[in-house]
């Protein structure tokens, strides 16, 4: 049996009239339960117009409305974005904010509201590409036994599931929301397996392999966690028992940066990189490392070649005579 999508609360807005909230609410609902975007980008495309739409009923001195908002001028759209600019939000922030005002007006056009040519009149802000950066191989292995050197002095048990969550974000490339979103079910007994079935973004399944010494290390903690796992439930919980936080696992990288003498790029997401560079570094096939990553584009997973390019000619210039 399907799981019913969870409902959108009803939007509220100072900025502007009844009809536009009504419109609102019901283009996050289509979001979630047609785009299956997550509550992330859900909440992000939410803020993004709520800012916008406070700007416009500033910048125009009236309440905004839909036909307000059917007669948005490419300036008005410029406007907004200079002064979100002026706050230093980056290009891709800009982007991603040009993105949900966009889909907002198709939302609306489709509903007869009117048109709102103004946005694709505006082009979408540069962004930088800037390449990830991976831990060093060598550190990225010592993730697992550093807390006993960093005089970790938590429960052993928590211990334990911090170090099983990093080895599964390097041993798998798995993303921090896919090692938390495991259930206990989902994660094989040491040599009973060596696969895992992954739910990614846009709740898209993948099958990655797991090392066994990574099962290993998931197993350790599952046998002194104090809290029960049931099956359908959770693997990696909190300290009260219920679904373990990212932020927890952040900070426990924040911690142990310090210990290894790493920069502050090197967090969770950063063995997730350090995963398909250094499987790159060693041969790896571009489309196998896309797979197990779960990228929808090559072109996406293409970014770690800049990386072991950029690693090559270091080599390079240190060894070689002329350089």
């Amino acid at each position: 049996m399907t799981k019913p999508a969870a409902t959108v609360q009803p939007i509220e807005l100072d900025c502007a009239d009844d009809g536009i909230a009504r419109e609102m609410t019901r283009w996050l609902s289509h979001l979630r339960s047609e785009r299956r975007l997550s509550p992330k980008t859900l909440e992000a495309y939410a803020r993004d117009v709520r800012q916008c739409l406070g700007f416009l009923g500033e910048h125009w001195g009236a309440q905004v409305t839909l036909s307000r908002l059917a007669a948005l001028e490419a300036s008005d759209v410029r406007a907004f974005m200079a002064m979100r600019r002026g706050h230093d939000i980056g290009g891709r922030s800009l982007m991603r904010a040009l993105a949900g005002l966009r889909s907002f007006a198709r939302f609306l056009e489709r509903e007869g509201n009117g048109k709102i040519g103004a946005l694709s009149a505006i082009r979408a802000p540069k962004v930088g590409k800037s390449l990830p950066k991976p831990i060093h191989m060598a550190a990225a292995k010592r993730f697992a036994n550093a807390g006993e050197r960093a005089g970790e002095t938590r429960d052993p048990w928590i211990w334990a599931r911090d170090a099983a969550v990093m080895a599964l974000l390097y041993g798998s490339g798995l993303r921090i929301s896919e090692a938390l979103g495991l259930k206990r079910r989902d994660v094989p007994l040491p040599g009973a397996g060596d696969v895992l079935v992954v739910t990614g973004k846009g709740n898209k399944t993948r099958m990655v392999p797991v090392l066994q010494n990574v099962l290993a290390l998931v197993q350790d903690y599952v046998a002194i966690c104090p809290h029960p796992l049931p099956p359908n439930g959770p693997i990696f919980v909190g300290a009260r028992g219920g679904p373990l936080k990212a932020r927890v696992i952040q900070l426990t990288m924040e911690r142990l940066r310090g210990a290894l003498g790493l920069p502050d790029s090197a967090t969770p997401h950063a063995l997730r990189h350090s995963f398909a560079t250094h499987l790159l570094s060693r041969g790896g096939d571009l489309r196998a490392i896309q797979e197990l990553l779960g990228h929808a584009s090559l072109s996406t997973t293409q970014i770690y070649t800049g990386i072991d390019s950029e690693r090559l000619l270091e080599v390079y210039k240190a060894a070689h005579p002329r350089a």
